[in-house]
């Protein structure tokens, strides 16, 4: 998983506040102990591959509410070559027509995929610098990414710039808004 083990404890504070969860809680559902999430959350402690698999799947962003409806509604109406992702899993949330339009495969059958495996070498690089960059703090700074292609048909990434805002969902979890400038699209099948 591309997010950082230490992030995750700074997104389970953010997940947890948001909802009123106790750490005695959280603990329960996650399997550890009440020191254990604490010490996550400060970041003493990182935590192991499984356990930051349970912590990702708690954490994932699932958009519920009218205000979340709201956002997706407006990302699927935008005329923007735009997007939002799980900020954890990279999983699609919502697409823009225009930007669905640059995919070999359907949106829909992209949506709740993780576009992970499509990402460019630049952006594996720029996600790697996240926490440096202050991504995971409570004011996400908005991070302009310069990225090269990707070599996919499927999810083709042109050269180009993206800008990642980093959005708190109702629940307390995070999706990513990305939006895509640089070389005009290429439409999928020449289109």
């Amino acid at each position: 998983m591309p997010t950082p083990p230490h992030a995750l404890g700074r997104s389970l504070r953010a997940w947890r506040v948001a909802r009123r969860v106790k750490q005695a809680h959280a603990a329960e559902v996650l399997g550890v102990s009440q020191a254990t999430v604490s010490r996550w959350e400060s970041g003493a402690q990182v935590p192991s591959p499984r356990e930051a698999g349970r912590l990702a799947d708690l954490l994932a962003a699932r958009p519920g509410s009218d205000a979340d409806r709201a956002l997706l509604d407006l990302v699927e109406s935008s005329s923007e070559r735009v997007h939002l992702i799980c900020d954890l899993s990279h999983r699609l949330l919502a697409a823009s027509p225009s930007r669905g339009r640059e995919w070999g495969l359907p949106k829909e059958d992209l949506i709740g995929a993780s576009l992970w495996r499509y990402a460019s070498a630049a952006i594996v690089a720029a996600e790697a610098g996240l926490g440096e960059a202050g991504w995971y703090e409570p004011l996400a700074p908005a991070l302009t990414v310069e990225t090269g292609p990707n070599g996919s048909n499927a999810v083709p990434i042109r050269p180009g710039r993206m800008d990642w805002t980093r959005l708190r969902l109702s629940d307390g979890r995070f999706a990513r808004l990305v939006r895509t400038h640089g070389l005009p699209p290429v439409p999928r099948n020449g289109l």
